[in-house]
């Protein structure tokens, strides 16, 4: 059997036209150019900025709007893509259809540890007005006061190359970790602006598009911190105050479904295009980009390309992260504990979907102000609906990863709002509880392992398995004493804490009567 031809802007070209489930790049790829410096390249961007990058690039006739994508731990994207001249498909599946958009906007991937000038040069170049962000909530890096953490080795490795950056001293080249390669993504940030200071470019814009409330405070207050703490001098001052008067911070909200990509997805898109994709990813039709207007200098025109420019994006946040991202943890944990694999079957499992609806509509709509346009019911449904889409294999273990980090976010600001409302969230302390029987289930033997950054902290304070289901309530005191998770006000709370503990038997009755979706 012959191999597939591998898809590039050569083979595509040759290519006979495709059938009519695949949508053909808007642009060329050699008719744009890089504008804007992505951190976090992996699939859900790939499936959503990328999408509106380049749809918003065509609608206006534009091609100054190329992303260099920038990687994470390993060079792992950038063998995907940069052998396929960085085009990609994104294979988008519905209950009832599959189509294939091929996507030409991503022109470069860059891989700090051998790569880290190229993404310096690009961020300090005048024809770069922008840099986004999906590099997740633990890629930040913040301590505990919301500034960057500079206990961590790879921080403080970072701001001495800013430093030399704002000196202009020569700084030594090396892969593979050595020399100047940065160790973090807000470090190699930071560094990058301040180059494009020291070369006296001017206005940037800094996009954050990950999952946390004040995305884009979050971002400001930790490349400030990065800043302050460089060392004394008429340099760094001026930096910090160039930083003041021409970078901003827009906050955003983003929402659609990217799962894991399956070499079942691979095989499908290669019977509908006739080329391979070593890039592919896979999404829901629906779609969501809801932008603060707050840019410092040019961005595309996004907003051809479908996103919402606002002047508030906290209403829309808001109604996100509490009704669908709160839901999403809930069903990962509650439906990896039955038994379930995918969001989907946990989703169509009678009894988990009632429990979700009544956490909704119990706990989480009254807490909510429905931006203009928004029915809270019907997102709610809509919600519901999009997770049960049998075609994205979304895992329940994909998504019950990182609890640690997504409690604070999704959960526990709903149950401070309903508790300061003088109300016992049972349906949120069903939530917590469900998650706490996710931590012990990982300390069984042969257990899940558990996906955290803390997760050796978080096992053994829960103990085990056996522990939780004899002294519920001990164990249930000493998670909620987590000052690393729970903020005070929810921790300290004696009502919560017993609803907590009482919702436990609905978790271990659900995880005896494990499902088998």
């Amino acid at each position: 059997m012959t191999a597939a031809l591998r898809l590039s802007s050569e083979t595509l070209a040759r290519l006979q036209r495709p059938g009519t489930a695949v949508e053909l790049p808007l642009l060329t790829a050699d008719e744009l150019s890089l504008g804007i410096v992505h951190f976090g390249i992996g699939a859900f961007h790939r499936a959503h900025q990328a999408v509106y990058t380049e749809r918003a690039a065509a609608a206006e006739g534009e091609t100054h709007w190329g992303i260099l994508g920038v990687t994470g731990r390993t060079d792992a994207v950038a063998l995907q893509l940069q052998p396929q001249d960085c085009l990609y498909g994104v294979l988008e599946k519905s209950a009832s259809d599959t189509r294939l958009q091929l996507v030409s906007s991503v022109r470069d991937v860059a891989w700090p540890r051998r790569d880290s000038e190229q993404v310096v040069a690009t961020l300090a170049a005048s024809t770069t007005h922008l840099a986004t962000l999906t590099i997740t909530e633990k890629g930040y890096l913040r301590a505990p006061d919301g500034r960057i953490d500079l206990s961590l080795p790879a921080v403080v490795h970072d701001l001495a190359l800013i430093d030399a950056e704002l000196s202009g001293a020569a700084l030594e080249s090396g892969a593979d970790g050595g020399g100047a390669a940065s160790q973090t993504p807000i470090g190699l940030l930071v560094r990058g602006l301040a180059r494009r200071h020291r070369n006296g470019v001017g206005a940037f814009s800094v996009v954050s598009c990950d999952n946390m409330v004040d995305n884009g405070g979050v971002t400001r207050r930790l490349v400030e911190s990065l800043a302050a703490a460089l060392p004394a001098g008429a340099e760094a001052a001026a930096f910090r105050r160039w930083l003041a008067a021409s970078v901003t911070f827009p906050s955003t909200m983003v929402d659609r479904i990217a799962p894991a990509t399956t070499d079942a997805d691979r095989a499908e898109a290669l019977e509908l295009l006739g080329l391979q994709d070593d890039a592919l990813v896979v999404a829901e039709p629906f779609s969501q980009w809801v932008i603060e207007d707050d840019f410092a200098g040019p961005r595309p025109a996004w907003q051809k390309a479908g996103a919402i420019l606002t002047e508030d994006v906290a209403p829309y946040e808001m109604v996100k992260l509490r009704t669908l991202n709160a839901t999403h943890s809930l069903l990962a944990w509650l439906g990896a504990l039955s038994g379930h694999r995918t969001i989907a079957s946990a989703v169509g499992d009678e009894r988990l979907r009632a429990l979700a609806v009544g956490v909704i509509d119990d706990d989480i709509l009254p807490t909510l102000t429905a931006p203009a346009g928004i029915d809270l019911a019907e997102y709610r449904d809509s919600v519901l609906e999009r997770f049960a889409n049998p075609s994205l294999a979304h895992t329940t273990a994909q998504v019950a990863m990182d609890g640690s980090q997504k409690l604070p976010v999704r959960i526990l600001g709903t149950v401070a709002d309903r508790l300061a409302a003088g109300a016992t969230p049972r349906g949120l302390a069903l939530v917590v509880a469900a998650w706490i029987g996710y931590v012990a289930a990982s300390t069984a033997p042969g257990g899940h392992t558990l996906d955290d950054p803390i997760a050796a902290q978080l096992q053994s304070t829960v103990g085990s398995e056996t522990e939780l289901r004899e002294h519920p309530d001990a164990v249930v005191g000493r998670m909620l004493a987590l000052p690393a998770v729970f903020p005070a006000e929810v921790g300290d709370s004696l009502a919560f804490r017993e609803a907590v503990v009482a919702q436990l038997v609905t978790v271990q009755q659900l995880t005896g009567s494990r499902a088998t979706g």
